[in-house]
């Protein structure tokens, strides 16, 4: 398995993980007396999923980039 397949994975993996964390932390905040720092447990997911995200960006112009520099 190559680097760009597992890398792909782990951003499907923490996508859904992201959105289990966002459905929790809504639950948490409409309790009757909700906890505020719940609402920051999102942004782990939510940054590694920007990384991920831009490696995933990246790619076809990495590709573009590794051809033409081949010639």
């Amino acid at each position: 398995m190559n680097w760009n397949m597992r890398i792909r994975q782990i951003h499907r993996w923490l996508a859904l993980a992201f959105t289990v964390t966002v459905i929790g932390t809504f639950v948490a905040l409409a309790q009757e007396d909700p906890v505020v720092w719940v609402s920051y447990v999102p942004l782990l997911p939510l940054a590694l999923l920007l990384f991920t995200g831009l490696d995933l960006f990246v790619l076809p112009y990495a590709a573009k980039w590794r051809s033409r520099r081949a010639l």
